[in-house]
């Protein structure tokens, strides 16, 4: 049997409780991913008709899987002839199994709750994955505080999302291909925040790499798509090298690899050394990866290509908060390196303001929204990185609740204008916020939730973003004046100075984020509308199986913010987060602290929260004073920006420069050295050469003896690879004696 325990001195109070099930929680997921890829196999098997010369009508054609519009993000545009046969059962194992998730999920909680404070985390290990001389890593599993938050949001959202994909995607000829996708991202994000040791994260880090692909690229049929999904692989696999060195550089120096051992050996590497900084700056590399910080962020706009449930799930639940936990997780090794926790914090100072910046003047509404998360990501990664663990998992949770709701209310949005748009066989573009305008009539529901979702991220009390960003920017300010991070000196620069910085740019992205989330809501919903006069007759709500997660996520982006309420809002469970995570970053927050939490005065505290909701308030009075959709013409009419208003919608021109600068180089040298030049020039005409002296009548153009020196090359590697140990050890005594004499006859 391969459930074997771990093994300690007394047991675990979770042992024997439904916690001892936690292995069941990826497996469903997995499960369903294993019966819609079978189910999806079937659509390769079609009966063809009775009569072959029969007359099935004009809409017996395949109509495109969707419409390259021009126009932002491509590829929502999907309705099929007739929906795949087994659409009934899909949509019963796609969602069933991760609501089976959720509740297994909540039962273990419970669990944990009824054990009391739990200081030590429940590891159960399986089996020995790789046990190679001092290199011995276990396939395990590790229930605590944190992981059980992260397993709560994945398994809890990531089933409202697919309960709306049954309604979004119920017209998709690949509807059990894309349930398949889902579940499997899923499946890789429970091992992610599951995994007992850095390999087994590392499997489910690279995993929902996998799958962001084939869901981003999943309508692969369009370029751009595909492009899109291609761009998210590549890009992350360079913030992977960073998690790998990372990884090797632990095991180097203290030789263990899981969180366990990590944290409990740490304390052998020096306070703010190289090393101990090298590692965690490394491991931040794979964080701006997955979670798109400055300079790797350049992925997830365009990972708009995909469904838009697809994006609700990467954005919100699952992929990119996969950085945040990952530092959280670390909190041992980053309350060590106050440098590396600097970068940090700077680097999501700079991403929330930049990616701020960028959403003021995106037409597409899910641009908007994709320019929004990598901003709040930001926000995140500040409180993490200085230290405020709690905080940044306290902004990623109620994040994950009004952005979700966000998505999935702007896949409302499109799925109404592509069905209006389709009705009239119209080609105009569905996602931008120039051919809205009014929705608010079609739409009410919509409208509400959404509305609910804005203020929560413009941070107006008393909606969930409030209490999460009012308290990352509070730490940030409290730690200018005493932590370890203040007393360091980041490139001779105060830490003091750098944290105050990163306060007002805070302060900056968080006006810019209610104005552009206004602005979209302005533009969506309210004035007159520019769908057109006979679009407008199929504008209407979407089914209640899509409706129904806005309602649930509505209610969580109202309240959500209740699970940490501060103390000087002696309202509700003042600090409940906050206690709950206390076993795992609670003694990594003192580090940085240096010892003592700061506290504010009432006063401060009173006016930090003052000065964050002005903040809000005035980007939403601005927007409304500023912004006239009255006079916003549809798409079609619209003038070009010009001026810096063009700068932020074409993005300040950074994926171009990448081009210029990484792409085209590449590209070049491929095309120009290695193609032209060595395998055309170089080895097509020498083996054409040896043709021709071998058979003078052998057409000029003809492939070389079937390619004569390509199988010569490989008779050679051949025999050096035989796989007899013998040959082998024969080769490895003359390479020795080579050796020595080469040293030795000098």
């Amino acid at each position: 049997m391969l459930l074997q325990h771990a093994a300690t001195a007394g047991a675990h109070p979770l042992e024997g409780t439904v916690a001892s099930y936690v292995w069941l929680l990826p497996l469903l997921p997995l499960l369903g991913f294993v019966l819609n890829g079978l189910l999806s196999l079937t659509a390769a098997f079609r009966f063809g008709p009775d009569d072959p010369g029969a007359d099935h009508g004009t809409d017996a054609h395949p109509v495109a899987a969707h419409d390259d519009t021009g126009g932002g993000a491509h590829g929502d545009d999907h309705h099929a002839v007739q929906r795949h046969r087994y659409a009934g059962l899909v949509s019963l194992i796609g969602p069933g199994v991760l609501i089976a998730a959720f509740g297994l999920a909540l039962a273990i909680f419970l669990a944990m709750r009824g054990v009391g404070e739990m200081h030590v985390p429940f590891v159960q290990r399986y089996f020995t994955w790789m046990p190679v001389g001092d290199l011995l890593i276990d396939a395990s599993f590790q229930l605590d505080q944190l992981s059980m938050v992260m397993v709560l949001i994945i398994t809890g959202v990531g089933a409202l999302i697919h309960l709306f994909s049954v309604g979004y995607m119920q017209d998709d000829p690949g509807y059990p291909r894309y349930f398949a996708y889902l579940n499997l991202f899923v499946f890789f994000m429970l091992v992610l925040v599951l995994g007992a040791n850095y390999p087994i994260l590392f499997i489910g880090w690279e995993g929902v790499g996998l799958c962001s692909y084939l869901l981003i690229g999943y309508w692969f049929s369009e370029k751009a798509n595909s492009d899109a999904g291609k761009k998210a692989f590549i890009v992350n696999r360079i913030g992977d090298f960073g998690f790998l060195i990372a990884m090797f550089l632990l095991f180097a120096n203290l030789g263990r690899l899981d969180f366990v051992g990590v944290n409990a050996a740490a304390g052998q590497l020096a306070f703010g050394g190289a090393v101990i900084t090298a590692i965690c700056l490394f491991f931040f590399l794979g964080c701006a990866g997955k979670s798109a910080q400055i300079p790797l962020y350049v992925w997830l706009p365009d990972a708009m290509a995909g469904p838009t449930p697809v994006s609700a799930l990467i954005h919100a639940a699952t992929m990119v908060t996969a950085g945040v936990y990952l530092i959280a997780r670390s909190s041992v090794l980053f309350s060590m390196a106050p440098v590396a926790g600097l970068t940090v914090v700077l680097i999501g100072g700079l991403t929330a303001l930049f990616a701020a910046s960028i959403g003021l003047k995106q037409w597409d509404i899910k641009k908007v929204l994709a320019y929004s998360t990598v901003s709040q990501l930001g926000y995140m990664f500040v409180g993490v990185g200085s230290g405020a663990y709690v905080a940044g998992v306290f902004h990623l949770m109620t994040h994950a609740f009004f952005k979700a709701l966000l998505f999935l209310g702007s896949g409302s949005v499109i799925y109404a204008m592509h069905a209006a748009y389709h009705a009239t066989h119209s080609h105009d573009d569905a996602q931008d916020m120039r051919n809205m305008g009014g929705l608010k009539k079609y739409l009410p529901v919509t409208w509400v939730l959404m509305w609910a979702a804005t203020l929560a991220i413009a941070g107006v009390p008393p909606f969930a973003g409030f209490f999460s960003k009012d308290e990352i920017l509070g730490s940030v300010f409290l730690r200018a004046t005493h932590s370890t991070l203040a007393d360091a000196r980041w490139l001779g620069i105060p830490g003091s100075v750098i944290l105050y910085f990163v306060y007002v740019m805070g302060l900056a992205a968080a006006f810019m984020t209610a104005v552009y989330m206004t602005r979209m809501m302005i533009y969506t919903f309210h004035g007159p509308n520019r769908t057109g006069e006979k679009e407008r007759e199929h504008l209407r709500e979407a089914p209640w199986i899509m409706t129904g997660p806005l309602v649930v996520l509505g209610v969580l982006s109202v309240i959500g913010g209740w699970f940490n309420i501060p103390a000087a809002l002696p309202v509700g469970p003042i600090g409940a987060l906050e206690r709950w995570l206390e076993p795992v970053v609670g003694e990594s927050a003192l580090r940085v602290a240096g010892g003592t939490l700061p506290e504010a005065t009432h006063s401060l505290e009173y006016s930090l929260i003052g000065a964050a909701i002005l903040i809000a308030l005035a980007g939403i009075g601005l927007a409304f004073a500023r912004l006239k959709p009255g006079r916003l013409v549809p798409k079609a009419q619209a003038p070009a920006e010009h001026g810096f208003g063009r700068v932020l919608a074409d993005k300040y021109y950074v994926d171009e420069v990448y081009d210029a600068a990484l792409v085209q180089p590449v590209v070049g040298v491929s095309r120009g050295l290695l193609w032209r030049g060595l395998d055309v020039g170089l080895i097509d005409r020498l083996t054409r050469l040896l043709v021709q002296s071998k058979d003078d009548d052998a057409s000029p153009g003809a492939v070389p003896m079937g390619g004569w020196l390509t199988r010569a090359v490989g008779y050679l590697g051949s025999q050096l690879q035989s796989g007899r140990v013998g040959t082998y050890a024969w080769v490895l005594v003359v390479g020795v004696l080579f050796v020595l004499g080469a040293f030795s006859f000098r």
